[in-house]
């Protein structure tokens, strides 16, 4: 048994914030304070997720900020690369993909708020940070260098120019900027450039800076409100080894905000700690990791498991905006006079894919839905569910654990007010097997001297499950769920009452508590487990779930109602409309709650949709034809920093690689959005149409998925597809995860093993 004593909440000290415009046309106003957010003056605690616009297709915006929506997003933060709109100087281009009024009316009709973060220094795996190469060599970059500074004031103004009429004080979605990235220098320049945003026009309630690194003189309190982040693992260590130096403490329940982890290329190793007036502000993230690139050196692949739990452990820690880089995946533009990415070539720490920029996201570049993406979904909606109640409760560490090599402590935090809460748990570190935890029993003693033991009998806890337990929970007036074993997931209003959905997790048996009665243990299903009456008879039904039906569960507005539905593939709002992703031979499966038809379930909760298989999307092989084998493979050359790092292969150790013509058949595209799936191994792969490079991958063991859809036109005039790979040698100096490393001995390989044209179809419901 593990014991807790509950905290009150303490109301903090009122501080002043200096804001920009906080008020609406229509009254509404946004505010902070040492806590949370603040929206009309109450406490808020919105999702934020990363989309970077000038990375996706203007064709797809609509569908991607949509999937984010449905995702349980609610605020679209992008990049404004300086250098994907003003590569030449004086050459300013908004127009199409680098359309920012358009990116940002689409986020107004999906419903999303908008931070956008403005640098000019921006980072984001861009070339010189996101400065065009003119700006790179004025004297004094990222500095008050008055060269400098007169070059930025005109940036701003351009993008100014691009939000005027958008702003929150108009009406509008944009909510918040960042200035710079990941910044160490002296205060006053963020200073300076929020004085010049401002002078500029960009008047909004928030704006804000990265919590990492320190500031070289510190910042008067409350002029930036600092934005934090975790990342599971990251590609820019310098280390060919799994998890070096401070990632295991992401997955850990802790007070610390800095990451100590982020960006050790750029600002070395450091301690995790923060500026003595912390506390003082909200704790609020920016970059909590939804996936990761894979630099030239460092080929990481992402389990779905370490993005969830990262997001549970700083929502547990406290935090109280949860905020992804990135929630959806893209690809780099094509540049006027260089390469786009990140470069050892161009002074920088890494080598990034020339065009890819997937992230292995939540939302791939190609709109591939992965499994994290629900993971998240799920943990939203347990925000959703408490909203501003969650903001103010604050957070207790009584499992924290210390040191990395500590595997033996169950990992947990509480939130809650001294009564009513949440008990989160942890159980999952990436590239560890962390033991199941047996015997887990906890006893919180509340602030009114009551005890509880959440379960009433000890439980055992797999290894690389996460939970999320309830208790003091008033449903509505008469009716407390004193305490539960399964996923807060959401409720619904019937015309009989209301009915609530909880998700069990699997191997952890559920446990219900409700207004002191004896607990009782409940096998999940769609069914409703137990019910309750409250004060004024209105009836209270609870739902359990299995897990896998708890990552398949809906909450969306339907035929005029809010309704739950458990859906086989991916849902989300477009306008008015509602639409399913249809993939595979099989009929794709929905099923609703409340029924649409009152008689229509005959007995069961869920009321089947029929649905008919959609014709023409089982997944299809295309047709290859060898161009040419592998040459030998390159002697792999080091950079520049201390240590070196492997160098990426230029366009001219291409002429040794594998090459395949790819052929698509005569139908590839018709009424779907078609994909191509590479399975293959190798070090570099690209994709080229035309002779031109579309799409290019470092290897890491997963398939290359490439998006048709924006290349249809060049298709259908018959260009030819390339797909070329360099060969991969056992003795690469570069971080593979060791499954598909070739053996010591083994020869170099460059190898297709075949491509599927995969084709999903949305149909309205």
């Amino acid at each position: 048994m593990i014991a807790c004593k509950l905290n009150p909440v303490l109301r903090p000290k009122r501080e002043t914030f200096r804001l920009g415009s906080q008020m609406a046309p229509d009254g509404r106003t946004l505010d902070v304070d040492a806590l949370s957010l603040l929206y009309d003056g109450r406490r808020w605690l919105p999702v934020m997720g990363e989309l970077h616009f000038t990375r996706l297709v203007p064709a797809r915006w609509a569908e991607a900020l949509s999937r984010m929506r449905a995702g349980g997003i609610t605020i679209a933060s992008t990049y404004v690369f300086w250098i994907h709109h003003e590569e030449v100087r004086g050459e300013s281009d908004w127009s199409e993909g680098r359309d920012l009024r358009r990116f940002v009316t689409a986020a107004v009709e999906a419903g999303l708020l908008v931070v956008v973060r403005i640098g000019p220094w921006c980072h984001g795996e861009v070339r010189n940070g996101g400065l065009p190469d003119w700006v790179a060599a004025l004297p004094g970059a990222r500095s008050d260098n008055p060269t400098y500074l007169a070059a930025v004031r005109r940036h701003f103004a351009a993008i100014h120019g691009q939000l005027d009429g958008l702003y929150w004080k108009q009406g509008g979605p944009v909510i918040a900027c960042q200035l710079e990235n990941e910044y160490g220098g002296p205060g006053e320049h963020l200073l300076t450039l929020k004085r010049l945003a401002r002078e500029a026009g960009i008047d909004v309630p928030y704006y804000t800076r990265t919590g990492w690194p320190e500031l070289a003189t510190p910042l008067r309190f409350g002029e930036l409100l600092p934005l934090y982040g975790a990342y599971a693992e990251g590609f820019w260590d310098r280390e060919l080894s799994p998890m070096p130096g401070f990632y295991p403490a992401g997955f850990r329940f802790s007070p610390l905000r800095t990451d100590a982890a982020i960006a050790t290329d750029l600002l070395g190793r450091r301690e995790a700690a923060g500026p003595p007036d912390t506390q003082r502000y909200p704790f609020l993230t920016c970059e909590l990791g939804g996936g990761m690139m894979s630099s030239y050196h460092r080929r990481l692949r992402i389990d779905p498991r370490d993005i969830e739990s990262v997001a549970l452990t700083k929502l547990g820690s406290g935090g109280n905006l949860p905020g992804y880089y990135m929630y959806h995946g893209g690809t780099n533009p094509d540049g006027r006079l260089t390469s786009l990415q990140e470069t050892q070539a161009t002074g920088y720490w890494n080598d990034l894919p020339e065009k890819n920029y997937d992230f292995q996201a939540p939302v791939g570049a190609a709109g591939q839905v992965r499994e994290h993406y629900h993971r998240l979904r799920r943990l939203h909606r347990l925000v959703q569910v408490l909203g501003a109640e969650l903001a103010g409760w604050p957070a207790q560490f009584p499992g924290r654990t210390e040191g990395r090599e500590n595997t033996e402590s169950v990992r947990w935090s509480v939130r809650g007010d001294g009564h009513s809460g949440l008990v989160l748990v942890s159980n999952h570190e990436r590239g560890r097997a962390l033991p199941d935890r047996r015997e887990v029993q906890f006893a919180l003693r509340r602030t009114d001297g009551s005890e509880l033991l959440l379960p009433s009998r000890p439980v055992t806890l797999p290894s690389g499950q996460s939970v999320v337990w309830p208790f003091g929970w008033d449903l509505v007036p008469g009716v407390c769920l004193d305490h539960a074993t399964a996923w807060p997931l959401g409720s619904v209003e019937a015309a009989d009452g209301r009915t609530v959905f909880l998700g069990a997790v699997d191997g952890v048996p559920v446990e219900l508590a409700v207004n002191g009665e004896p607990p009782r243990r409940v096998d999940p299903g769609r069914r409703v487990a137990a019910e309750w009456r409250s004060q004024d008879s209105t009836l209270v039904r609870m739902v359990v779930l299995d897990e896998t039906d708890s990552l398949a569960l809906w909450f969306l507005p339907w035929r005029g109602r809010e309704r739950a539905l458990l859906a086989s593939g991916a849902l989300r709002i477009e306008g008015r409309r509602l639409l399913l992703t249809c993939r595979g031979r099989d009929a794709p499966q929905v099923a609703v709650y409340p029924p649409i038809d009152d008689h229509a379930s005959a007995g069961r909760l869920f009321d089947e949709i029929p649905m008919v298989a959609e014709g023409g999307l089982q997944p299809a092989e295309v047709g290859l034809r060898l161009l040419r084998e592998a040459g030998p493979p390159r002697e792999i050359p080091l950079g520049w920093t201390t240590p070196p790092v492997a160098v990426a292969p230029e366009v001219k150790d291409f002429e040794a690689a594998a090459a395949w013509e790819v052929r698509l058949p005569g139908d590839w595209g018709i009424g779907t959005t078609p994909r191509l799936r590479f399975f293959y191994r190798g070090d570099v792969a690209r994709v080229l149409l035309g002779g031109h490079l579309v799409l290019d991958d470092f290897y890491n063991g997963d398939p290359l998925e490439f998006d048709l859809r924006p290349h249809a036109e060049v298709l259908a005039g018959g260009e030819r597809l390339i797909f070329e790979v360099l060969p991969l040698r056992a003795d690469a100096p570069i971080l593979l995860p060791e499954s598909v490393r070739p053996a010591v001995g083994e020869p170099p390989v460059a190898r297709l093993d075949g491509v599927e044209l995969v084709k999903e179809r949305e149909v309205e419901l």
